[in-house]
């Protein structure tokens, strides 16, 4: 038996395995422009609106991201919560200590304000706490930019986190973390 010498012609438009009325092709799979090389892709973190979450993880609609399920991204208020609470942590451990701390902390994806608040930054291209080297990057490097212009980069920092979907600071611009509400600790074991 000869094998064929054409394909049979694809189903009209809107008819199909995915047409009307019989659901959204599975994640990744089948939409235009997700194709594996395509437009459309999206990190491990990542997914378009309508996309079922990974195993463990839930789609938070407000920052278009999969997080874990038991963890929150951590609002405006907390964030700038934590930025005040690092001024006295600092001042009560001689900034030595609080120094020390951080330098401890970093490899949970933390600073000491963090710590104290519970929460954790997270890698949505990973899907992982971010580790001592992105927190360093975070921390050192994204600080001294927010530092480069005084006041102005501050504000556009400040400016970044309220407006944004993410609540990104500058200095997560750079590292490429979200800053995450872990106040059952389910992040601890994602480094």
């Amino acid at each position: 038996m000869a094998p064929p010498t054409s394909l049979p012609p694809p189903p009209p438009y809107g008819q199909g395995q995915y047409g009307q009325g019989q659901g959204q092709p599975p994640y990744g799979q089948g939409q235009y422009g997700q194709g594996q090389y395509g437009q459309g892709q999206y990190g491990h973190g990542q997914g378009p609106p309508n996309a079922v979450a990974p195993p463990g993880m839930y789609f938070d609609q407000a920052s278009g991201l999969n997080l874990p399920v038991g963890v929150e991204l951590a609002s405006s208020g907390r964030r700038i919560g934590a930025y005040f609470l690092s001024i006295p942590l600092a001042i009560v451990t001689l900034v030595i200590g609080y120094a020390i701390w951080g330098l401890v902390v970093w490899g949970r994806g933390q600073t000491p304000a963090l710590q104290v608040l519970g929460m954790r930054c997270w890698r949505p291209e990973t899907g992982r706490v971010a580790g001592w080297g992105w927190m360093a990057l975070r921390e050192v490097v994204g600080r001294f930019a927010e530092g480069l212009l005084g006041p102005i980069t501050g504000v556009l920092s400040l400016v970044l986190m309220v407006s944004g979907r993410e609540h990104k600071s500058l200095h997560d611009h750079i590292a490429g973390t979200v800053v995450l509400r872990d106040p059952n600790k389910v992040l601890a074991a994602r480094r």
